[in-house]
């Protein structure tokens, strides 16, 4: 090779020098190879000359002329063109670099649509570990490679559509953004220059146009855009448009060309043409995409393209598979327990029975001091069970218990299932109307409570002096044993029938894992009424441990909790993220810690972050966290997982794995399976499935359908979620507009039912205000009403008739029309700030007998307005006013430090007012 002539070529075409570098191994050696990758990945900067040129002279004669030239300066054809000139295919006479074009045109449609779209989206999905790629990795790029089948008339066009497709689905959205980088048809012939074009395509994968017009769209002239987009672009994008194409790579003759040094997208796809086909080159960079990830979007970018390349007319983008066969059976697997259990159904009498033979001096419950044994609580709940069929009570037949949390709350359950019916618990502090629906809806024969006016009622004082036995029950696992009414969207609860087999089901699958034994003491913290309490009951007493009943104003006050806590020494905890927050609160400042050993979360969110400092006072081998995801309708837990400090300092929404005999399936709005990183709908089947909703066929054959991949049934959960790669599940929210808050499962449907059940109200609108990850007490329900006449907080009054505290709205707000989309929807980003609440005026107007009163009073004011961010009148009611249990905490903790008199929770509930609790707390100084 003549190195004089390359270099007074490169010099007059290029103006660039050669460099010779003589490497004194055979060309085939490893260190030659070794030397020219090197070369080969050296970086090539805008600065430097337009083209960087090396000959490796090897020591058999071969020789390497590698060529390097950034994107900016040489597009891939002019760079083609100078190695022709070099190697003297081309003469060298009338060839020389020219300036890059400073604009061009720019389809004004499509610059639009990109900017309405959320383009960029997350890439939560991109990396395995759910925290980045690796981050140490800098610029490497992988490389993985996969076959291409089917013919497209554009491959680089279609390849962006398909590319832009499985984007979509992977992110959710409607219009994804594809990159593409490829030559301009209109070169000046016999001229170098950068005139590679950046095209961002904007695929519509709505549904609203047919894949055939979304091809020919793209393989029509492209819109390209200046230098100017494309940065706005990237900089609105994070500096990145995630998946692009890169369509300047084939094979030419015996020369060899590398696409990229560094991929200029996160994803890059390269199309490679040759006498074969064509395959798929994916150049992912490490930082973003770790090399799983990458190969699972490459396959279902091929899966997607064979499909565009045999698409008829009438496909739309949402038509088209994702998924492939082989991976549906490792998708249904991967949602599945990593590990099984040997159980046996059962009736949960029957195994509280045997607990209560192998132990019968042992302490079933303990309440307000006073202990009751497994022999006690057995015979107390057969009395009760002998009254409740002397009160006609039959096997199958509803119950109703409508009683405060104590030792007959317990018996009477037990006593409900021997004697072979079903209980449905109810909470004495929800509004008559409510419990007169649910004693309806569930056709309850009697209601076990002490409760005035609640129909078909029996006093449990009354059953306790029947004696006797009862006879075996004649159902058997299969059958149900309680009911539990969770949030319905048509403005009434609706009923959730539950079987004995499922609760059996959930503690043969954790008892083990959790170490659950008869050493325990467990908590009844929860209503009755919320299934929580369904754990906190059966994990005790069918493991032979001994349950604690936590009296409704000690739930209430996170002082009195823990003290509770302490001096029963309780080991197994089970709280809401929201109640577990003011515990920690009021633990940190004691100094014998808890005897705690393990504390399970459920009912709503954790966000892991706020257990940093719980760690740092109970190190994780001391006490184990658990966050388990669950569903009424799935009985109580369906996965659980392990917090770790590590799952705290990240931020971790993992909730674990499936529990034994329990399936988890993340599929799209048509039923089929989602990649793994990739948001859907959450399904869960396997032996928690409840029976069905009571009374109501249409919605249960909605929500509970069949398992098509394992078998059996599956609920339709209406939570968002995605599956990891190691088959846990990470929680992502709601699709609809059921919500949690402080733990209560609601739909803000049935909020918006019962307020425009109000002959005044025109219309409404139901929301949640606040952030519960700045601050879970912050967090309130907001009504809008438009009004016929009368007054927003009568509406508000009217709807605590129905509405039990927590789905009752903190404001309503009254406007004359509520704002809408152009699509006849409500537009919740125009809503205003919600009305403060009522007000009687400044402090100063106050007169009182007492001057201690007064000065109490004032305190009172100043104290409720600083934590409530709201001026608050002497006669102003603290829950009008936004108060909940988290502000009530607040204002005690707020009220210790201004050496202000003891506030127990109790009287703060019972005297809602500053006037009515300073009468009370300054009688008693």
């Amino acid at each position: 090779m003549d190195t004089n002539r390359l270099s007074r070529v490169l010099e007059q075409t290029a103006r660039s020098p050669l460099w010779s570098e003589p490497v004194p191994v055979d060309a085939d050696s490893p260190v030659a190879l070794r030397r020219l990758r090197a070369e080969l990945h050296r970086p090539a900067t805008q600065d430097g000359p337009p083209v960087r040129a090396v000959l490796l002279r090897y020591a058999d004669g071969v020789a390497d002329l590698v060529l390097v030239a950034h994107r900016a300066v040489l597009d891939t054809a002019s760079l083609r063109l100078l190695v022709d000139v070099l190697l003297d295919r081309v003469p060298a006479d009338g060839v020389s670099i020219v300036a890059p074009p400073e604009t061009s045109a720019v389809d004004a449609a499509v610059v639009k649509r990109w900017r309405e779209a959320d383009y960029c989206g997350t890439a939560e999905w991109a990396a395995g570990d759910r925290t980045a790629g690796d981050r140490t990795a800098g610029d490497r790029t992988g490389v993985l490679e996969t076959a291409l089948a089917g013919k497209a008339v554009d491959v680089p066009a279609t390849l962006a559509v398909a590319g832009a497709i499985v984007l979509g689905r992977y992110e959710g959205q409607e219009f994804p953004v594809a990159g593409l980088v490829t030559g301009l048809p209109d070169r000046p012939a016999g001229a170098l220059g950068a005139f590679e074009g950046r095209t961002l395509l904007v695929v519509d994968a709505s549904g609203a146009r047919s894949v055939v017009e979304l091809l020919d769209g793209a393989s029509g002239p492209l819109s390209w855009c200046d230098r100017a987009l494309y940065r706005d672009l990237t900089d609105r994008s994070g500096g990145r448009v995630f998946v692009g194409v890169l369509a300047i790579a084939t094979t030419i003759d015996a020369d060899e060309y590398l696409p990229c040094q560094t991929a200029p997208f996160p994803l890059t796809l390269v199309p490679r043409e040759d006498a074969n086909g064509v395959t798929l080159e994916v150049r992912h960079r490490l930082r973003d995409v770790d090399a799983a990830t990458a190969g699972r979007f490459a396959r279902h970018v091929a899966h997607v393209y064979a499909q565009l390349c045999a698409a008829g007319p009438e496909p739309a983008p949402t038509d088209l598979e994702l998924v492939t066969g082989d991976e549906v059976g490792w998708l249904a697997g991967l949602g599945g327990p990593k590990r099984t259990v040997p159980w046996r159904p059962d009736r949960i009498d029957a195994v509280f029975a045997a607990r209560a033979a192998e132990r019968p001096d042992a302490i079933a419950l303990t309440c307000e001091g006073e202990s009751t044994t497994y022999a006690e609580l057995d015979a107390r709940a057969t009395r009760f069970a002998v009254g409740l069929r002397a009160n006609g009570v039959r096997p199958g037949d509803r119950v109703g218990i409508c009683l405060d949390r104590t030792a007959d709350l317990v018996a009477a359950m037990i006593a409900v299932l021997k004697a072979d019916a079903v209980y449905v618990p109810m909470d004495p502090a929800h509004p008559a109307d409510r419990l007169a629906y649910t004693v309806r809806d569930a056709g309850l024969r009697i209601v076990v409570t002490t409760v005035d006016g609640v129909a078909n009622a029996v006093d449990p004082a009354a059953l306790a002096g029947h004696e006797g036995t009862v006879a075996p029950p004649r159902r058997g696992p299969d059958d149900a044993a309680y009911v539990i009414y969770t949030s319905g969207s048509t403005g009434r609860p609706k009923g959730v029938v539950v079987p004995h087999r499922n609760v059996i089901a959930l503690l043969a699958a954790t008892a083990s894992d959790f170490a659950l034994d008869a050493d325990d003491t467990w908590t009844l913290f929860h209503s009755s009424a919320f299934d929580f309490s369904v754990w906190e009951i059966w994990g005790s007493l069918l493991t032979g441990a001994r349950l604690v009943v936590v009296p409704y104003w000690v739930s209430r006050s996170p002082d009195e909790f823990r003290a509770l806590l302490a001096a029963e020494h309780v080991t197994v905890l089970n709280q809401t993220p929201s109640a577990f927050a003011q515990l920690a609160e009021a633990d940190r400042h004691r100094p014998e810690p808890l005897r705690l050993r393990l504390v399970v979360f459920g009912g709503e969110a954790l966000d892991t972050r706020l257990l940093r400092s719980w760690f740092d006072r109970y190190p994780e081998s001391r006490c184990r966290m658990v966050n388990m995801y669950g569903i009424t309708e799935t009985t109580v837990h369906v996965t659980a997982h392990t917090v770790t400090r590590r799952d705290a300092l990240t931020g971790s929404r993992s909730v674990g794995s499936a529990l034994p005999g329990w399936h988890v399936h993340v599929l799209d709005e048509r039923g089929r399976q989602v990649p793994c990183g990739t948001p859907g709908e959450i399904y869960v089947g396997g032996e928690g499935v409840a029976l069905h909703y009571l009374g109501r066929p249409p919605l249960t054959a909605e929500r509970f359908v069949p398992d098509p991949f394992t078998g059996g049934r599956m609920y339709r959960s209406g939570d968002r979620g995605r599956l990891r790669p190691d088959g846990t599940v990470e929680h992502l929210g709601r699709l609809d507009s059921q919500v949690k808050v402080r733990g209560f499962r609601i739909e803000l449907d049935e909020i918006r039912n019962v307020l425009l059940d109000d002959p005044v109200v025109r219309a409404a609108a139901v929301v949640v205000g606040g952030d519960a990850a700045l601050d879970a007490a912050g967090v309130r329900i907001d009504a809008y009403v438009v009004l016929a006449g009368g007054d927003p907080a009568d509406v508000r009054a009217r709807a605590a008739k129905v509405l039990p505290d927590y789905m009752l709205p903190t404001t309503v707000t009254a406007l004359s029309a509520l704002p809408l989309t152009a699509n006849g929807k409500l537009d919740a980003a125009r809503l205003p700030e919600p009305s403060s609440g009522p007000s009687s005026g400044p402090a100063s107007g106050v007169v009182q007998s007492s001057g201690v009163v007064r000065d109490l009073s004032s305190a009172l004011i100043e104290v409720w307005e600083s934590v409530l961010g709201t001026a608050v009148g002497p006669d102003d009611n603290f829950f009008h006013l936004g108060g909940n249990s988290l502000f009530a905490v607040r204002i005690a903790a707020a009220m210790r430090q201004r050496d202000l008199p003891a506030m127990p929770m109790r009287e703060l509930y019972l005297n809602p007012t500053v006037r009515g609790l300073a009468a009370v707390l300054g009688g008693r100084g």
